[in-house]
């Protein structure tokens, strides 16, 4: 690197300016595409470097290099798994993709997942800028800055895609989102792919999908790849080959036998006065066992080991030290020590459980040697992962516990199940002990006493305990509701339960108090893009767990005291006063309860009314649908206690006015939009329009009116609900480009504020459904609902539709939308109406990088208009050149120049 660290440029060439941005990038490891060269390289470093990846350090830049440099003489290079390309295919069609592309490799543990994705990026040093997150991926906005300078370092027509290796999958959404608002702030107009991000995806349970997988097995052609590697490596090596165990380990395809006889190193389990060496060996294999990719310190190695001489850790670990590997990932990090491989960590950790060292008194130890009074924050990320991180099982559903919670359940094997529990629960209380501010490990405690144990005293201990020490975080405060009402639900399964509707409701209470005060909770609870004073506590997503947890305690309140006497079911109901049966129910005392049975209808409604918002105006994300459970439950408790009676937010005669539209019109999604309307209504216009209603000749004449007059008050103020402003839009979204009588990006803003008013903070970090369609026809007509869509035969099915659009490939579809024209420009879309631009948001924002004029299907979800299916218009439908952009060929980027359009806003993204 004579003229110092180069970045690659999509011509192909490089540009020297690492000097430049090098000191700003650091959160990213980047690998140059002259790493190395020309550098003279201490043939000493050169075999140290090999001899401890092939032990079982992870891989450095240089182990790369002295791959290829292998390769050139001759000898076998490094070994490519059998999904290198089938990635590296699907990292160069990224290449063909706008803007940012997502790329998966799922791994499990030891199979060699990281060197893989860490070869990619070797091998396309000189085709991407290629780099790996070395930062917390918390740091959002600063990882997202960092990715875009290192885009757009060097001059114009020199810049190139960035490739960035992240193992966490976590934030990938967010981390698109950012990179794209940090473009479109500095107002870079690319027409090149900015970044594929190439996530690398750890697990222990990898379940077949379209994405690349690797697994601890071994295909045939692999098999041979590793044989003559060994052979290699023998011959270069000689005896030094026996202590490359992390090699060894995967050439013998993940041979029990192999690790079992390297564990014998470890010599005979004891467990009374064991050495320190002995119960620091536990600890790492405890540790890297469970928590793929963790490690401690050298310095507290030896600090525990307390030795006064100045022996390395290798020599006071012997005889076992070849199983251990130290190492260091640059010169300015301090050196880490783990196991070389976690299928011997967890072999070892297995043969000191037989040996009467179990997993509960090696953590314990653990906790109790390496968890004093400041403890680093890796080392609690570590433990976290280790007591309180849930899997995912085969079934693709979460565990109850962290793995090592659940093997210590199973550990004693006496079968004494109550035993094995106590030891998991001791643990936990440990860990809550040691770590006396943080709300986690008291919050597992509480779940594994109520699950596990059946102790509900203890159970609301900790759970309470765990609050103390957050008290504004909903999803702590969850814990206090949930272990009171599976105590309620303990009592419904046990049919014997001598417990009195007194007690029942003692109970009941206490879960209702729990989970309305985390109600609260969550809504004081702010997302990071939301106003605050800056006090609030911010949560990404906003928990719905307590409106959740009420409904489904009054379900089992129902269950519980129905059966005891029936009066209980119109008492629950609010058909009858409890006060006019008390005599009846054979208990005076129950009264003290009578605010709570008074309060219970009325809140199962409003909550009932929020989770159907919150159902049919979003769900969790693009692909991924809402459990069929939380529809269910809400379900049958409105069922219980609501039923078809109106609901008490309506007034009665607006419930009329309703019926009447069910009845006269033909298509419901009619009848939902007007609803909207009828339900605004003030009682002198509710009166008004049941009027005109029985003097109009037909229905269809009365709809009339009642749109007239909804026409009369718009624009509609920003106190006005969302679901009206979303009919005042398409009410007056013209049906053609001729007839615009209203100010469209005023309704538009309207409704976007009004939005933020009532649901942003319900919707925060939810995918917002399309509702309706502007379609053929006039007036209501033309307004499609949704689920028109959906039922068409040739739409296909699953949760991604909205994602794919796929949907929008059917036919029938089709033709029952319009296209609307428009342009996308400066990382926005705008409809073409009636020569102005109307800003609208778009459903895939990977669509918004290049400027072009396209054509698309207008929807509209709670939030406003939005833009789907955008497609660019061919020559033959003619085009538009947009101003105040620079000309650029498919390898440049430039800046924007500083010219707004009218209808078009500045550079501030949502």
């Amino acid at each position: 690197m004579a003229n110092g660290p180069a970045l690659s440029t999509a011509r192909g060439g490089a540009k020297y300016v690492w000097n430049e941005i090098g000191d700003s990038l650091s959160l990213l490891d980047v690998v140059h595409p002259n790493q190395f060269e020309g550098q003279s390289l201490d043939p000493t470093l050169i075999e140290q470097t090999e001899v401890n990846f092939y032990r079982g350090a992870p891989p450095k830049w240089l182990n790369f290099h002295i791959s290829e440099v292998e390769a050139k003489a001759n000898r076998a290079p490094f070994i490519k798994r059998d999904g290198y390309d089938t990635l590296k295919d699907k990292i160069q069609e990224s290449r063909k993709l706008p803007g940012i592309s997502t790329v998966k490799l799922f791994h499990q543990p030891g199979c060699g997942g990281t060197t893989m994705a860490m070869q990619l990026l070797w091998d396309f040093r000189k085709t991407f800028r290629c780099a790996v997150l070395t930062g917390s991926p918390s740091d959002i906005t600063d990882v997202a800055m960092e990715v875009v300078s290192l885009f757009t370092a060097g001059s114009r027509g020199h810049q190139n895609t960035v490739l960035l290796l992240v193992n966490d999958e976590q934030k990938l959404e967010d981390l698109q989102e950012s990179i794209m608002k940090t473009i479109a702030e500095q107002q870079i107009v690319t027409r090149m792919p900015v970044v594929t991000l190439l996530s690398c995806v750890r697990k222990d349970v990898v379940l077949q999908n379209d994405q690349v997988v690797l697994k601890t097995e071994l295909s045939d052609t692999e098999k041979q790849k590793f044989n003559e590697k060994m052979e290699e490596l023998k011959k270069k090596y000689g005896q030094k080959y026996n202590q490359l165990h992390g090699f060894s380990i995967m050439q013998t395809n993940f041979s029990q036998a192999y690790i079992k006889k390297a564990c014998t190193e470890f010599g005979t389990v004891r467990k009374a006065k064991r050495p320190r060496k002995n119960q620091l060996a536990a600890f790492l294999s405890l540790l890297n066992a469970y928590v793929p990719g963790s490690y401690l310190l050298e310095s507290q190695c030896l600090d525990f080991l307390e030795h006064e001489d100045d022996g390395s850790l290798d020599n006071q670990m012997e005889p076992f030290s070849n199983l251990m590997i130290t190492f260091q990932q640059d010169e300015r990090s301090e050196k880490k020590v783990r196991m070389v491989h976690p299928a011997l960590a967890k072999h070892y950790t297995e043969l000191l459980s037989e040996g009467g060292v179990t997993r509960s008194d090696t953590a314990r130890n653990f906790l109790n040697n390496f968890c004093g009074n400041e403890v680093p924050s890796f080392l609690l990320g570590f433990v976290k992962d280790m007591l309180t991180k849930r899997e995912m099982n085969e079934k693709e559903k979460e565990e109850k516990f962290s793995r090592l919670i659940l093997d210590i359940a199973k550990e004693v094997k006496n079968n004494d199940k109550r035993k094995n529990n106590a030891q998991s629960a001791s643990v936990l209380k440990v860990a809550s002990k040691k770590f006396d501010q943080n709300p986690l490990f008291p919050q597992a405690l509480a779940r594994f006493s109520y699950i596990e144990q059946k102790n509900y005293n203890l159970a609301e201990m900790w759970a309470k305990r765990a609050k103390e020490r957050d008290p504004r975080n909903s999803f702590v405060a969850d814990t206090l509701g949930q272990v009171h009402k599976n105590h309620l639900k303990n009592h419904l399964k046990n049919w014997k339960s001598t417990a009195t509707p007194r007690q029942i409701l003692q109970l009941a209470k206490k879960a209702i108090e729990a989970f309305k005060h985390e109600e609260q909770l969550a809504k004081e609870e702010q997302g990071e893009d939301m106003r605050g004073d800056g006090a609030a506590n911010i949560s990404y997503v906003f928990n719905s767990r307590g409106q959740f947890g009420y409904l489904q305690v009054c379900v089992l309140l129902y269950d519980l005291l129905v059966p005891h006497n029936g009066l209980w079911r119109s008492v629950l109901t609010k058909e009858e006063s409890m006060c006019n049966v008390l005599d009846a129910l054979g208990d005076n005392k129950l009264y003290r309860f009578n605010d709570l049975i008074n309060s219970l209808r009325d809140e199962v409604e409003r909550k009932g009314d929020f989770f159907e918002k919150y159902l049919t105006y979003s769900k969790i994300n693009m692909e991924k649908d809402d459990p069929d459970y939380i529809s269910r439950d809400t379900d049958e408790c409105y069922r219980k206690y609501v039923g078809d009676s109106t609901p008490s937010h309506i007034h009665p005669n607006a419930a009329i006015l309703i019926q009447k539209l069910k009845q006269s019109l033909p298509d419901r999604r009619h009848v939902e939009l007007l609803s909207y309307l009828v339900r605004d209504y003030t009682e002198s216009e509710l009166k008004e329009a049941t009027t005109r209603w029985k003097r109009s000749s037909s229905s269809t004449d009365s709809v009339n009116n009642m749109l007239a007059d909804f026409r009369q008050k718009i624009p509609l103020s920003r106190m006005d609900a969302p679901e009206l402003h979303m009919l005042a839009l398409l009410l007056c979204w013209p049906e053609n480009e001729d007839r615009r009588v209203i100010d469209l990006n005023q309704l538009i803003d309207l409704m976007h504020n009004s939005y933020e008013d009532v649901y942003k903070k319900y919707f925060r970090s939810r995918y917002l459904l399309p509702l309706f369609f502007i379609g053929q026809g006039q007036d209501l007509n033309r307004i499609v609902h949704r689920e028109q869509l959906m039922q068409s035969e040739e739409t296909p099915n699953g949760s991604n539709v909205w994602s794919n659009e796929s949907i929008f490939r059917n036919p029938s579809v089709q033709e029952r939308l319009v296209r609307v024209e428009g342009v996308v420009r400066n990382y926005r879309v705008y409809a073409a109406v009636d020569g102005k631009e109307i800003a609208v948001d778009a459903n895939r924002r990977n669509s918004l990088w290049r400027r072009r004029q396209v054509s698309f299907y207008l929807g509209f979800t709670i939030s406003g208009p939005v833009a789907f299916d955008i497609q660019t218009k061919t020559p033959e439908t003619g085009s538009a050149t947009a101003s105040g952009q620079h000309s650029v060929d498919q390898h440049g980027t430039t800046q924007m120049n500083n010219v707004s359009n009218p209808g078009e806003p500045t550079q501030d993204q949502v």
